[in-house]
């Protein structure tokens, strides 16, 4: 695997399985609960349908046809006009450390202000670390409780930016 051979891309079709492969096993691996997060949500096994709206988005890594992670942007549940949420941001323990996750979310936040999204709205679990820093360094800042309808009971983390 090298760097030239690594692209971010819009999700195809044909990626659901891997993407929701690279999902579960995230879950598996960090322990994270699997009821009232993204493990259970109807979309995890058909995520290129998900993120087929004007404004939404899903983004994957792609190394020559094997997908290493991906995230995407969509309205946020009772917000649609003016907040965004980044969501289904999971990596392959392949890319992780490698600066992907950085670019991805580079790429992502360009997309939220292109399509004209006034703020950024995510949900993580404490147990994600290297996610949560990297949310900080991006200038995202924590709040007390969620907001919008995401259904993610489970996620302990919540954080919001300026776009």
């Amino acid at each position: 695997m090298s760097k030239d051979t690594i692209v971010i891309r819009e999700i195809k079709p044909e990626d659901n399985t891997q993407v929701e492969q690279i999902i579960r096993t995230c879950f598996h691996e960090f322990k994270i609960p699997l009821t009232g997060t993204a493990y259970e949500d109807e979309e995890t096994p058909r995520m290129f349908q998900s993120y087929q709206n004007d404004n939404t988005v899903y983004y994957v890594i792609d190394n020559k046809g094997e997908v290493l992670g991906g995230a995407g942007i969509q309205p946020l549940k009772g917000f649609e006009t003016e907040i965004c949420e980044l969501n289904k941001m999971y990596f392959s323990p392949k890319v992780r450390g490698k600066g992907y996750g950085k670019k991805m979310f580079e790429t992502c936040l360009q997309a939220a202000k292109n399509m004209g999204y006034k703020q950024c709205y995510l949900e993580s679990a404490s147990q994600l670390k290297a996610a949560i820093h990297i949310y900080e360094s991006f200038g995202f800042r924590h709040l007390e409780g969620g907001i919008g309808g995401t259904g993610h009971f489970n996620c302990g983390v919540w954080m919001i930016k300026d776009l």
